[in-house]
């Protein structure tokens, strides 16, 4: 009998996590905020769109997305430079980023949908780099960095002008998420991350003592500084930049073991139906709700790491590593912002957090990986030999 071609374990947890948001989204903007079920029914046609675009995306193989990966790659970026020009000045007035296209109702965030490109194309660099060059080197390691480095700037040079901080982390996850697998030697990777280690903990130090020195240099906002001294000391300006934050941290603590019930809310937080839905979880749900909703995210890493070692296929292995990465950036990220641990970015929470463009980018990345399962397991049934991209 053969073994499904259809990873229906995947499905499961995104199906829950699709299930979670909408009753989140619904609770957190018709329940709490009164704003009816136009926003839950917008978020429902997104996990439409969003199944649509898995739908389209399993039909393709390996051999045609190495194929695609420059195209698309080219796509994303001229959209990254169309929206510097046509972006929503609405939006931008009221977040502060210029990354949003705007048509009638509906608004698209390019930088979300370019990510997934961004994975493959960086997939086929790696893989063409280490097929090229079999015996690795410490100079082989230091031009595949520089390969890495060319394609990875323009991009988040880009995303820097829009304004968007959170996504550039995203795209930063993601490269080292590529880097640590690509095969680097560690006498590279260790010294590397020593000094950005160093860099990033003087940048704190500055932001938290010294910020009229970052200020000067003309790279950071005031409110970006802001967040930084908000997330080192909280309370201790509750009324201003650290408001959103100890609101957040109220509200997830007056969940307490079970939470208030659905739709039950005492605490104000801003922004609470797409980056800060968790507060809404843990405050409906408690603890529990919570801790059920992380390990649903575990399953579903768990088991897209398990389709990557099946596969056995470099490049899908570099575009299972990318999708991997970013999904579990946000997770981290964006629970580790609304309890305090790390600082507020803007990085909503995977499949749960209202907004469509960030929701189609982790759904196609779903998308890739049902790929590899799908056409790995037809391949097997077909022939049982390894794919030659030559």
């Amino acid at each position: 009998m053969q073994e499904s071609r259809i990873d229906y374990g995947i499905i499961l947890n995104v199906l829950l996590l699709a299930i979670i948001g909408i009753i989140s989204v619904y609770a957190t903007t018709a329940m709490i905020e009164g704003k009816g079920v136009v926003p839950t029914l917008y978020h429902a046609l997104w996990y439409g769109v969003g199944a649509l675009a898995i739908i389209l995306i399993i039909q393709f193989n390996s051999e045609q997305y190495w194929k695609m990966s420059t195209i698309l790659y080219g796509i994303g970026m001229f959209l990254l430079v169309l929206v510097l020009i046509f972006y929503d000045r609405g939006t931008a007035a009221a977040t502060g980023a210029q990354s949003w296209f705007k048509i009638g109702p509906l608004s698209f965030q390019p930088s979300e949908v370019f990510k997934p490109a961004y994975i493959v194309f960086m997939a086929r660099i790696i893989t063409e780099h280490n097929n090229t060059h079999l015996q690795r080197t410490i100079k082989s390691d230091w031009v595949l960095l520089g390969k890495i480095a060319l394609f990875a700037a323009p991009p988040m040079l880009l995303i820097q002008l829009q304004n968007d901080l959170g996504t550039n982390l995203v795209l930063a996850a993601i490269t080292v998420g590529l880097i640590l697998l690509s095969g680097i030697s560690w006498k590279i990777i260790v010294p590397t991350a020593t000094i950005i280690t160093v860099v990033g903990g003087s940048l704190i130090y500055l932001a938290a003592f010294h910020k009229e020195i970052l200020l000067a240099t003309g790279l950071v906002k005031e409110y970006q500084i802001g967040r930084i001294e908000a997330w080192l000391n909280p309370f201790g300006d509750t009324q201003n930049a650290a408001y959103q934050l100890v609101q957040s941290i109220k509200a997830i603590g007056s969940g307490q073991w079970t939470g208030k019930g659905l739709g039950v809310s005492e605490v104000a937080v801003p922004v609470r139906e797409s980056d800060f839905i968790f507060t809404t979880i843990a405050e409906n749900f408690g603890f529990l709700g919570a801790t059920v909703l992380l390990f649903i995210y575990f399953m579903l890493i768990y088991q897209m790491v398990q389709t990557c070692f099946e596969t056995k296929n470099e490049f899908y292995t570099y575009i299972a590593a990318g999708v991997i990465s970013m999904i579990m950036f946000h997770i981290l990220e964006n629970v580790g912002m609304t309890i305090g641990l790390l600082p507020i970015t803007g990085v909503p929470l995977p499949f749960v957090s209202q907004g469509g463009s960030a929701l189609l980018s982790n759904m196609i990345g779903i998308g890739l990986i049902l790929s590899m399962r799908y056409h790995h397991r037809s391949y097997m049934f077909a022939t049982n030999d390894q794919f030659n991209y030559e």
